[in-house]
């Protein structure tokens, strides 16, 4: 996306507390995901969108795990005034290491929501299908909370 139709959407900046023990500070950048959602209007019983990621935990996590990383993320949390899909970062495209070519934030839920390597986005009407039916891969993996509001 040019930088001209970049300029019309909104940046966010926040600190982040990754619940691994880091943070940072940063200025996000990108395209509201409530527009994806009124672009596609997904059916009626359309419950969540979930966003696939290129990262292969197998190779980038071992320890025994498995599967592309994946995350459920409900229609109504989806349609916040925060979610966005960011493609930009500190005013400069989004770099590799923090998601490129595009990374979800979404300023109302904890870090390991916030996909990072988007390869595909999907609509469905009930996660129990997908990866091993808990909304995530870290609620599969790990078993963390689905919808981790802060």
């Amino acid at each position: 996306m040019s930088p001209a139709v970049l300029a019309r959407f909104p940046r966010y900046g926040r600190l982040f507390d990754c619940i691994q023990g880091w943070n940072g500070i940063a200025e996000w950048g990108g395209v509201p995901l409530s527009a994806l959602v009124d672009l596609v209007r997904p059916s009626s019983s359309a419950t969540h969108l979930i966003c696939y990621a290129m990262d292969d935990k197998a190779l980038t996590e071992g320890h025994g795990r498995f599967g592309y990383f994946y995350e459920a993320i409900p229609l109504e949390v989806a349609r916040a005034p925060q979610a966005l899909l960011a493609m930009e970062m500190n005013g400069a495209p989004l770099p590799i290491e923090h998601g490129a070519p595009l990374r979800l934030r979404l300023e109302n839920q904890l870090g390991y929501k916030m996909v990072k390597w988007i390869k595909a986005i999907e609509f469905v009407d009930d996660v129990g299908g997908i990866g091993m039916g808990q909304g995530g891969y870290r609620e599969d993996q790990l078993h963390y909370g689905n919808v981790p509001g802060i």
